[in-house]
C-alpha cells in the first residue's frame, strides 16, 4: 500500500500508488489471461462464447447507467469538499448515505432488469433461439453484482481518498479468481453457465467483500437511505454527465456487440479475445495511473494549487503516453505468438486464433490513444466537471456509428477493431484539444514530441520483435511451448531495442517513468 507520507511529493505518491495498482493490474491480467484460456479451452470460438459475452450487455449498462464503473470519479471531488469543509464526521455521514441511497437504486433496477431482460436481449442482439434464451439465463445470473460494483465502489472510493489502495488492488484479482473458480468447478456440468456463476461470486467476495474487510477502523461503515440529502443530490448531479455519457472506452465494447451480433457466429468472441490482450498495456498504465493521480488532483483542486495540478498533468500524460506507444509497438509485434499461447488449447483451435490475430493487431494501434483517453478526462472529473468531456466523448462516440457500421460489414471483426481504433484515438485528440483550451494544461507540443520520439524508438525495436517472433515460431513448431518460445524471443528483441532507444531519445518525463519501472523491477 502507497499511502501519503511525509517528505514525499506527490508526484512520488502518485506513482508509489500507480506503481501498486499496476501491479495489481498485471497480476488481475495474468489471471485474465487464465479465465480467458479457461474459457476458450471449454468452449472455444463459437455461439456459446457471444452468448456469454452478450450475458453481460444489460449488467453493464446497468453500471454504466449508475455511474458504477466510475464512483469514485463523481464520488473524490464531493467527498473532498465535504471533509475540507465541514470535517472528517460530515465526510463519513456522505458516504454512508451513498452507500445506502445508490444501493436501494441498484437493487430496484437489478430487479426491473431481471423481470424484462427477456425482451431486451431480443430487442439488442437478435440471436437464434437457442443463443438467445442462453443469453437471457447468463444476463440474470449476472445481474446481481453490480449491486457489489455499486456499493463497493463507494467505500473504495472513501478509502482511496484517504490513501488506502489495498482493496482496489484486491478487488480485480478476486473477481478474476471467482469466475476462473467457477468455471473450472461446473464448466463440466453446466459449460459457459459456470463462468457467470463465477462472475456473480467474484464480485461479492472482490468487488464489496474486499472493501469492507479494508474499511474496518477506516470508514466507519453505515447505511443511510436519504435520495434528497443536499451532498448526495449534489453527486449525482456530477455522477449524472458519466451515466448519461456515453465515452468510448466504454461504448466501443457495446458497438461490437451489436454490430458483431449481426455478422455471423463467433464474431462477438473474436473481438472479445482480442480486447482481453489489449486491455493489458491500457490497464497497466492508463487505468493505474489515472486511479492513483486522481485523488491528488482532487486534493490540489480543492486547495487551490493550479500550478501544482497542471505541471503533475503535463508530466503524467507525457510519461504515459510514451509507454503507451511503447507497449502497443510491442503489443502488435507479439499479437500471434500471444494469442496461440493464451488461447489455442482445447477446443480453441489454430484457425481459430487467425481472426483474433488479426483484430488484435489493429487494437495495438488504439493503445496510446486508450491510454491518454483514460488519463485525461480525469483532471476535469478533479475540477468536478463532468459534463464537458463526457460531451465531448458522446458527441465522438455518436459520430462513430457510421464507422461501425460500414467497416463491420466490410470487414468483419477486423473492420470494427479498426472502428474503434480510430473512434478512440480522434476521442483522445479532441479530449486533448479541449482540455488545453479551458484549462490551459496539457501542453500539446510537449505531448507531440513525447509521442514522436517514442515512436521513433518503437518503430525499428517492433519490426525486430515481429522478426524474431516470426523466426522463433517457424522454427519452434506448434504448441503452447511453441508459441511460449515465439512470445519470449519477440518480446525480448523489442525490449532489447526499444526501451535503450527510448530512454536516449525520450524527454524528461520518458526517462523518469522508465527508470521508475526499472527501480521497482529491481527490488522486486
Amino acid at each position: 500500500m502507497e499511502e501519503a507520507q511525509p517528505g514525499r511529493s506527490a508526484g512520488q505518491r502518485v506513482a508509489g500508488a500507480a506503481l501498486l495498482l499496476a501491479a495489481s493490474v498485471l497480476a488481475s491480467r495474468l489471471l485474465g489471461f487464465a479465465r480467458d484460456v479457461v474459457l476458450a479451452g471449454v468452449v472455444g470460438l463459437n455461439a456459446q462464447t457471444d452468448a456469454y459475452s452478450a450475458g453481460f450487455m444489460l449488467p453493464d449498462l446497468l453500471n454504466h447507467l449508475l455511474a458504477g464503473g466510475a464512483l469514485s470519479i463523481a464520488f473524490l471531488p464531493v467527498y473532498e469538499r465535504i471533509r475540507k469543509q465541514r470535517g472528517a464526521a460530515a465526510g463519513h455521514r456522505f458516504t454512508a448515505t451513498a452507500f445506502g441511497t445508490m444501493g436501494a437504486i441498484t437493487l430496484a433496477a437489478t430487479l426491473a432488469l431481471f423481470v424484462w431482460a427477456d425482451p431486451l436481449v431480443a430487442w439488442q442482439f437478435g440471436f437464434p433461439p437457442e443463443v438467445h434464451a442462453l443469453t437471457v439465463r447468463l444476463t440474470r445470473i449476472v445481474l446481481p453484482a453490480q449491486l457489489c460494483f455499486v456499493c463497493g465502489g463507494i467505500l473504495r472510493a472513501a478509502l482511496m481518498a484517504d490513501g488506502h489502495f489495498r482493496s482496489q488492488a484486491a478487488a480485480p484479482l478476486l473477481y478474476n479468481l471467482g469466475i476462473i473458480a467457477g468455471g473450472v468447478a461446473l464448466a463440466g456440468a453446466t459449460g459457459v453457465e459456470g463462468f457467470a456463476w463465477g462472475a456473480l461470486g467474484g464480485a461479492v467476495v472482490g468487488a464489496l467483500g474486499s472493501a469492507l474487510w479494508e474499511a474496518r477502523g477506516r470508514v466507519p461503515l453505515g447505511v443511510r437511505i436519504a435520495p434528497r440529502d443536499p451532498d448526495f443530490l449534489a453527486y449525482l448531479m456530477l455522477a449524472a454527465p458519466l451515466a448519461l455519457g456515453a465515452s468510448l472506452l466504454t461504448v466501443d465494447e457495446w458497438y461490437d456487440r451489436w454490430f458483431g451480433a449481426r455478422l455471423g457466429e463467433g464474431t462477438i468472441a473474436t473481438l472479445r479475445y482480442a480486447r482481453q490482450l489489449l486491455l493489458v498495456p491500457v490497464a497497466l498504465v492508463g487505468q493505474a495511473v489515472a486511479t492513483a493521480a486522481l485523488p491528488t488532483l482532487s486534493r490540489y483542486v480543492a486547495e487551490g494549487r493550479r500550478a501544482e495540478l497542471d505541471r503533475l498533468v503535463n508530466r503524467s500524460l507525457q510519461a504515459s503516453l510514451a509507454l503507451g506507444v511503447l507497449l502497443g509497438a510491442g503489443l502488435f509485434a507479439v499479437a500471434a505468438p500471444a494469442v496461440a499461447f493464451v488461447y489455442v488449447r482445447g477446443a480453441f483451435t489454430p484457425a481459430d486464433a487467425v481472426p483474433v490475430v488479426e483484430a488484435l493487431r489493429v487494437f495495438a494501434f488504439a493503445v496510446p490513444g486508450w491510454i491518454v483517453q483514460t488519463l485525461a478526462v480525469r483532471p476535469f472529473y478533479a475540477r468536478g466537471e463532468m459534463w464537458r468531456p463526457m460531451a465531448l466523448s458522446t458527441a465522438v462516440s455518436l459520430g462513430a456509428l457510421p464507422l461501425y457500421a460500414a467497416l463491420g460489414p466490410h470487414l468483419g471483426a477486423t473492420g470494427l477493431a479498426l472502428a474503434g481504433t480510430l473512434s478512440i484515438s480522434l476521442s483522445a485528440l479532441v479530449t486533448l484539444g479541449f482540455a488545453r483550451r479551458w484549462h490551459g494544461a496539457p501542453a500539446l507540443g510537449a505531448l507531440l514530441g513525447t509521442g514522436m520520439r517514442t515512436l521513433a524508438a518503437a518503430a525499428p525495436a517492433a519490426a525486430a520483435g515481429f522478426f524474431a517472433a516470426e523466426q522463433a515460431a517457424a522454427r519452434a513448431g506448434a504448441g503452447t511451448l511453441a508459441a511460449a518460445l515465439a512470445l519470449a524471443a519477440g518480446g525480448l528483441a523489442f525490449a532489447a531495442i526499444g526501451l535503450p532507444l527510448a530512454y536516449q531519445l525520450g524527454d524528461a518525463p520518458t526517462r523518469e517513468a522508465l527508470l521508475r519501472i526499472a527501480r521497482r523491477l529491481r527490488r522486486r
